[in-house]
C-alpha cells in the first residue's frame, strides 16, 4: 500500500535538465534511506530504455529489474518542478514520482498512481501546488473503484415481475459486501424506473459501501422486461458505471441466449460487433511502464479503436492507446488479458496486439507452466466467385450493366503513431482541414444532380466541427501525430454514430470516415486510386459520397459495394447520377480481379462475374431495350405528365447548383421545386457580394425562361 507523508515531498525543485532532474530524484530516494547509491545507475538505464513520462507533465522514473538488490525498502519521493524540464523524449514534466521497489509491488504503486493521475486538471494542481500537506492528499486519496463484472451478473432468474429482479439483483451486491441491509430495504421499497428496451434500473446510495452494478434477466425475457439494472453509491462516484449502462443501450441488442461473457463485455464498454481475443500476460514483473509503452506503441499503428480488460478484474475495459489506463490495470504474470477492437482493421489490430503480448512487449519472456489458452481460429479466407453465377446483394440504384471490373483498393496509409511536436502536427493538421475543404468545394461546383451537392455540403461541415478538431488536438497534445491524433477523433465520433439505433442515422458514419480519409490522404501524400480510362464496373468494400461524386459517368457503368445500405449517402448519389449499383455483396466480390467481365442488376440486388454466351445475350438484349426506351422517354420528356384519369402532375428538379438549370430543363423539368440557396455561399471561401449572388439567380431565370423557381 502507497504511503505518503509531507516529508516525502520536494516542492519549487529547479533543474538544469532532465538528467540533473533525475540525479535529484535519484538523491531523494537515498536520503529517505530507499536506495543505495547504485540505484541512481539502474533509474538512468531506465531512461535509456524508453522515457518514463506518463503524461499530462508527470514522469514516474524508477529502476530496472536488474537494479532491485540497491533497493532497501519500498517507497516514492515527489519532487515538483513549477517552471517544468524538458525530457529526454521532448515531453514537458512538472513532477518527478520517483519509485524505488524490491518486487512486484511497485505494479500496485504504479495502478494507483496512474488512477489518481488521470483525474481531470490533476497535472495542473500538482505543478502549482504550494503547500506540501495538499500534495499529498492530491496523491494519496485512493481512486474509488466500482464493481461491475461477472459476479455482479444475475442472468436466467426465474421471475417475470421487475420487482423480484431489483431484489435478486440488490440481494447478490450484499452478498458480494457492495451494499448493507439498509440499501436492501430501500430497494425493496423503490418502483424501478423505465430506461426502454424493457430494461429498468433501480438506484440508492443509502447503505452502499462500494459504487457497484448489477444486472438481473429474468429465465424468459420479453418486450416489457429484457433485464434489471440496480446501481449502489453517490451520483458522482456512479458516473462510470451510469456511462456503462448507456453504452450498453445504445448497443441495442438482445441479450436472450448470451453468455455471461457476453454480456460483460458489452457493460465493459466493448462494442457487440468488435473483435476480440484473449491472451495470458507473460512479463515476469507484469504490465509495468515499459511493457506497456510498447503496447500503446502498437495500439497507436492501427485504425482501430482498441480496448483491453482483465478476465478476473473489476470489469472495466479501457483504452489500449492511453499508457495511464494500461498501467491503472496492474496486470500481472499469468492474468489474462482480454483485447477487443473495431474500426477499419480491427481483426489485425487484435491479432497484432495479441502477438506484442506474446512476444513480451520488447522483454524476455518465458512461458507459462500451465497450458495456454489457445488463440480463436483465423477468420477464413472469402471463397471467390464462381462464374456465371449470381451473388444476391442489396439493390441499391436500379438499372442494368455490363462491363469489366475495377476494384477500388484503399492505398495503405503509413504514418507515426507517435510525434513530439504537437505546434507543426497541429499546424499539418489544419493544413490538410483546408486543403480538404478546398477539394469537397470543387466537388460541390462540379457535381451532377440535385443530391451530391447537398451531401458534399454535409462533409464541409463536418471538417468545420469544432469537437472534431477538439478532440484530434487533444490526442496531439498527448504525444499522438497529426495523423494519428485525427483518425482517432473520426474513429470515434464514427463508431458513436454506428452504435445508433437508427439505421438510417447509423449509415451516416461512412460519411465520417469519407471525410477522415480525405484528410488522412493530405497529411500522408497519397493519391487516391485512379480508374481505368475504358468503361467499367467500379468494386469497392465501401464507397463514401466523395467517392461517388467525382466518377465519371461517361466512364462508369455501375457501381458494387461489400458493404453499405441501401440508404446510405452513396447509394442516394449512384441513383441521383442514373448508375445502377448494389451493396452489401460480402468480402466475396473483393476476391475479384481487375477485368473480370461483371453484370450489374440494379433492380433485381444481384451481380453476375464472367457471364456465359447465353447470360450475355439476354444481358445484351435487355441493354437494347432498356436504351430504346430510354430514347422514347427523352422524345416525350415535354409532354405534360398527366394521368390516365386527367391529372397533369408538375415534374420539378430539386437543385443544389444554378449551373445545373438548364439540364433540368433540358431533361424536362416544369420548374425548379427547391434550390438551395446556401451552397451558393459555400462555393466561395468567402460571403459572395450581392452582385455575385443576383448573377448567379439571373442565370437560372434565364434558363427557365418563366417557369417557376422555388428557393
Amino acid at each position: 500500500m502507497l504511503t505518503l507523508t509531507a516529508n516525502d515531498i520536494r516542492l519549487g525543485c529547479t533543474a538544469t535538465d532532465w538528467q540533473d532532474a533525475l540525479n535529484q530524484a535519484s538523491q531523494e530516494l537515498q536520503d529517505a534511506g530507499r536506495t543505495t547509491p547504485d540505484y541512481h545507475a539502474g533509474m538512468l538505464a531506465r531512461e535509456q530504455q524508453s522515457s518514463t513520462v506518463l503524461g499530462n507533465g508527470i514522469a514516474i522514473p524508477h529502476g530496472t529489474p536488474e537494479s532491485r538488490n540497491a533497493v532497501t525498502s519500498t517507497g516514492i519521493r515527489v519532487l515538483q518542478f513549477p517552471g517544468g524540464v524538458t525530457w529526454h523524449d521532448n515531453a514537458t514534466v512538472y513532477v518527478l514520482v520517483a519509485i524505488a521497489a524490491q518486487s512486484d509491488e511497485h505494479l500496485d504503486i504504479l495502478r494507483h498512481l496512474t488512477r489518481v493521475l488521470d483525474k481531470p486538471g490533476l497535472s495542473r494542481k500538482l505543478a502549482e501546488a504550494d503547500d506540501t500537506e495538499a500534495l499529498v492528499t492530491l496523491l494519496s486519496k485512493e481512486p474509488v473503484v466500482p464493481k461491475c463484472d461477472a459476479q455482479t451478473l444475475c442472468l436466467g432468474v426465474n421471475t417475470q415481475a421487475t420487482s423480484e429482479l431489483a431484489v435478486s439483483a440488490a440481494a447478490r451486491l450484499q452478498g458480494l459486501s457492495c451494499v448493507d441491509a439498509s440499501f436492501m430495504k430501500e430497494i425493496v421499497s423503490q418502483p424501478p424506473v423505465g430506461l426502454g428496451q424493457g430494461f429498468w434500473l433501480v438506484h440508492h446510495s443509502v447503505g452502499s459501501i462500494r459504487p457497484a452494478l448489477a444486472l438481473a434477466t429474468p429465465k424468459e425475457p420479453s418486450d416489457d422486461l429484457a433485464g434489471v439494472f440496480c446501481l449502489a453509491g453517490p451520483g458522482d462516484d456512479c458516473r462510470e458505471l451510469l456511462e456503462r449502462i448507456d453504452n450498453f443501450l445504445a448497443q441495442n441488442i438482445p441479450l436472450e441466449g448470451q453468455s455471461v461473457d457476453a454480456v460483460l463485455s458489452r457493460l465493459s464498454g466493448e462494442q457487440a460487433n468488435a473483435v476480440s481475443d484473449r491472451v495470458r500476460l507473460l512479463n515476469t514483473h507484469g504490465l509495468h511502464a515499459r511493457p506497456a509503452k510498447q503496447l500503446v506503441q502498437e495500439a497507436r499503428q492501427h485504425n482501430a479503436d482498441i480496448r483491453i480488460r482483465l478476465e478476473d478484474g473489476d470489469g472495466n475495459s479501457v483504452s489500449a492507446t492511453s499508457l495511464t489506463r494500461i498501467i491503472g490495470l496492474g496486470a500481472r504474470r499469468g492474468q489474462t488479458l482480454i483485447i477487443s477492437a473495431t474500426g477499419d482493421d480491427a481483426e489485425q489490430a487484435v491479432a497484432a496486439v495479441c502477438q506484442a503480448i506474446n512476444d513480451g512487449l520488447g522483454e524476455t519472456v518465458s512461458p507459462l507452466r500451465q497450458q495456454q489458452s489457445q488463440p480463436a481460429p483465423a477468420e477464413p479466407e472469402p471463397e471467390p466467385l464462381t462464374d456465371d453465377e449470381p451473388l444476391k446483394a442489396v439493390a441499391a440504384s436500379p438499372g442494368l450493366a455490363l462491363a469489366p471490373a475495377f476494384v477500388m483498393r484503399q492505398p495503405t496509409l503509413d504514418y507515426p503513431a507517435i510525434a513530439s511536436d504537437a505546434a507543426e502536427q497541429t499546424s499539418r493538421l489544419g493544413q490538410a482541414i483546408d486543403e480538404a475543404d478546398g477539394q469537397l468545394r470543387t466537388l460541390i461546383r462540379q457535381a451532377e444532380g440535385g443530391e451530391a451537392a447537398p451531401i458534399l455540403s454535409v462533409h464541409v461541415e463536418m471538417l468545420q466541427d469544432d469537437d472534431l478538431y477538439q478532440a484530434a488536438l487533444e490526442a496531439i497534445n498527448e504525444g499522438a501525430s497529426a495523423e494519428a491524433g485525427w483518425w482517432h477523433a473520426i474513429d470515434t465520433a464514427a463508431r458513436a454514430q454506428e452504435a445508433l439505433a437508427d439505421r438510417l442515422l447509423a449509415e451516416r458514419a461512412a460519411d465520417l470516415r469519407d471525410v477522415g480519409r480525405r484528410v488522412l490522404a493530405n497529411l500522408c501524400g497519397v493519391a487516391m486510386p485512379t480508374p481505368p480510362d475504358e468503361p467499367y464496373v467500379l468494386v469497392a468494400d465501401d464507397l463514401g459520397p466523395s467517392d461517388v461524386a467525382r466518377l465519371d459517368t461517361q466512364r462508369v457503368r455501375g457501381l458494387i459495394t461489400a458493404r453499405g445500405g441501401a440508404t446510405s449517402h452513396s447509394a442516394i448519389l449512384a441513383r441521383a447520377l442514373g448508375l445502377p449499383a448494389v451493396v452489401g455483396a460480402g468480402d466475396r466480390i473483393l476476391t475479384i480481379s481487375d477485368g473480370t467481365d461483371l453484370v450489374v442488376d440494379g433492380e433485381r440486388g444481384c451481380l453476375v462475374p464472367n457471364p456465359g454466351a447465353e447470360r450475355r445475350d439476354r444481358i445484351d438484349r435487355r441493354l437494347d431495350q432498356l436504351t430504346r426506351l430510354q430514347a422514347d422517354a427523352h422524345e416525350c420528356r415535354n409532354e405534360p405528365a398527366t394521368t390516365t384519369d386527367g391529372h397533369t402532375i408538375d415534374v420539378c428538379a430539386n437543385l443544389g447548383n444554378t449551373a445545373h438549370t438548364p439540364d433540368a430543363v433540358d431533361r424536362g423539368a416544369d420548374g425548379i421545386g427547391l434550390l438551395r440557396t446556401e451552397f451558393i455561399f459555400m462555393e466561395h471561401p468567402e460571403a459572395p457580394d450581392l452582385d455575385t449572388q443576383v448573377r448567379e439567380y439571373r442565370d437560372a431565370f434565364d434558363a427557365l425562361n418563366g417557369l417557376p423557381l422555388v428557393a
